[in-house]
C-alpha cells in the first residue's frame, strides 16, 4: 500500500513556497517540516506528499516518466492549482480541460520549478 510520495529539490525554501500555495488550492497544508524535507497533507491526516533535499547530496533531478497526481474536489480547484503553479514559475504540460481517459475526467498538467511533473484531476 502506498503511504507517501516524495520529489526532490535543491532549494527547500523556494519549493515550500511553491507547494504551500499550489497545494492550498486543494485544501492541503504543510504539516511536517525539518531542515531536509517538508510534508503536506489534508489537515488532521499524516503527510502523503513530501519535497526533500536528496539524501546523497547530489543535485535533485526529476524522473523521466514520473508523475505525481492529486485529486481536485471540483473543476475550479483544478483550474486554481494549474494557474497557481504557472504563476509561481511552474511550466504548462497541458491546460485544464476534459480528457478522454474516462467520462467526466477534467484535469491539468504542469511541472514544478525543478521539473517534477504534476497532475491534478477531478
Amino acid at each position: 500500500m502506498l503511504i507517501a510520495v516524495s520529489v526532490g529539490t535543491d532549494d527547500l525554501e523556494s519549493s515550500m513556497a511553491f507547494y504551500d500555495a499550489v497545494l492550498a488550492t486543494l485544501g492541503m497544508t504543510r504539516s511536517a517540516h525539518n531542515v531536509t524535507e517538508a510534508g503536506y497533507s489534508i489537515p488532521g491526516t499524516p503527510p502523503i506528499f513530501y519535497i526533500n533535499l536528496p539524501y546523497n547530496k547530489a543535485p535533485a533531478t526529476y524522473g523521466n516518466g514520473t508523475q505525481v497526481s492529486f485529486a481536485g474536489p471540483n473543476r475550479a480547484a483544478v483550474d486554481r492549482f494549474h494557474a497557481t503553479a504557472l504563476k509561481l514559475g511552474g511550466t504548462d504540460e497541458g491546460p485544464p480541460g476534459e480528457r478522454d481517459y474516462q467520462p467526466g475526467y477534467y484535469g491539468a498538467y504542469c511541472r514544478d520549478t525543478y521539473g517534477n511533473k504534476l497532475d491534478v484531476a477531478h
